[in-house]
């Protein structure tokens, strides 16, 4: 009797599981329809961001917080330019046709940002140092909430690209960004740019930290080259007026100043930036020497040295063992200032005999700015005695080339 009784509570029991079930299924296709995927499938689950916060939304709070201490850099400049006195020549033959000097006034901009209380706006130096011997005659800066004030250039490191400039009247200045150290940066970490790209002001281009210690050549207006050292490589778009501005990670701290591209037309998403290491070191050098300093601390001659051919000895009359021949003087460098031309031939160096003209030059890179070279010179049949006193190596030298000598390189201009 009892097994009669237990049976037909089972079988009333799985029936009544089996609706409840059914009935669920569809209470939930109906009711959560909106949650699921295609096809009723599963919906998909983002997974949650660290700390609860994305990346997009540390980037949009970093900008936020640095932007307001990020300047624009405007000025007036003054400087010469050679005018074809012939159009026809110079369009046929390019620049080296007949010219005149004439003055020329032009505009350029750049960024900077709000380095420390004292009121230093840090930016690169080929922002405020024009080219070609120009002068800027009027320096403004731009600050985020339209506030324009003249300002002037305290310092400059032309070799690491590097300078501070100072509003000339006291103004209320936003906060100075904090720099980080740009040792313990990582490779795909995010990189963000903010800066004045073609004068439009506040742009914020984002990337990665793409590559560490890139030694790089730029060419200079001028027709030199600096070989910059240890250059932070980023995928930020950089254009013609991030130059100084900051590349800041996603806390907000700056890790380096936006300084150049690749000069190729195939090159996308390749920018290099001074490391905010570099930029520590040499602003507090900058703050305690003002001025502007070509940064390289390497005695500079200003000659352009070639070795002897027996073409070059009958060419100059000289006929001596050993000596390395002097091809071109810089003007106004401590070798014109010295006396020295064309055509001599430096015999010693500090009672040393030279006949390498490389040998010659890594001499003179040993010595420091103000130190006093004495050379044993012929020139034109005579013997003489010369004392030239050293002045800093600019940082972006012309390489001279000798024709007929490229066998042996370029000479040497120390």
């Amino acid at each position: 009797m009892v097994k009669n009784r237990v049976m037909p509570t089972v079988i009333v029991g799985l029936v009544g599981a089996v609706i409840g079930s059914f009935l669920m299924m569809l209470y939930a296709s109906t009711h959560f329809s909106n949650a699921a995927g295609p096809m009723h499938t599963p919906p998909a689950m983002a997974a949650a961001p660290l700390n609860g916060v994305s990346d997009q939304d540390r980037i949009v709070s970093a900008v936020k917080r640095t932007k307001a201490s990020v300047v624009a850099i405007q000025e007036e400049v003054n400087g010469q330019t050679v005018v074809p006195v012939d159009p026809f020549f110079q369009q046929f033959f390019g620049a080296q046709g007949p010219g005149m000097v004439q003055p020329y006034k032009g505009r350029a901009s750049g960024s900077g940002f709000v380095y420390d209380a004292s009121g230093d706006i840090v930016t690169n130096a080929h922002v405020v140092e024009p080219p070609n011997g120009g002068a800027v005659s009027k320096l403004t800066v731009v600050f985020a909430d339209g506030q324009k004030v003249p300002a002037h250039v305290v310092a400059a490191n032309i070799g690491a690209d590097i300078a501070i400039i100072r509003a000339n009247s006291n103004v209320k200045l936003p906060p100075p960004l904090q720099l980080a150290d740009s040792d313990k940066l990582e490779q795909g970490q995010w990189a963000i740019a903010i800066g004045e790209p073609l004068e439009l002001q506040q742009t914020v281009t984002v990337g990665v930290v793409s590559a560490f210690n890139r030694d790089e050549p730029i060419p200079t207006e001028s027709g030199g080259v600096i070989d910059f050292k240890g250059m932070l490589q980023t995928s930020a778009p950089i254009n013609p007026g991030n130059s100084g501005g900051p590349l800041i990670d996603i806390d907000g701290q700056v890790i380096g100043i936006n300084q150049s591209t690749v000069k190729s037309a195939y090159a996308q998403g390749i920018g290099f930036a001074i490391p905010s290491n570099t930029v520590k070191k040499v602003v507090a050098e900058l703050i305690k020497n003002p001025g502007v300093h070509q940064g390289t601390d390497i005695g500079f001659m200003g000659i352009v040295m070639t070795n002897l051919t027996p073409g070059l000895r009958n060419q100059i009359g000289y006929s001596g063992p050993g000596g390395v021949a002097v091809y071109q003087v810089v003007p106004n460098s401590p070798a014109d200032k010295a006396g020295l031309q064309p055509g001599d031939v430096i015999l010693k160096a500090d009672g040393k005999n030279f006949s390498d003209f490389k040998a010659l030059h890594d001499y003179i890179a040993t010595k420091k700015p103000g130190q006093i070279i004495r050379l044993d010179v012929w020139s034109q049949g005579l013997k003489k005695f010369v004392a030239v006193k050293l002045e800093e190596r600019p940082a972006a030298i012309p390489v001279g080339q000798v024709p007929g000598q490229q066998q042996q390189g370029p000479p040497g201009q120390p």
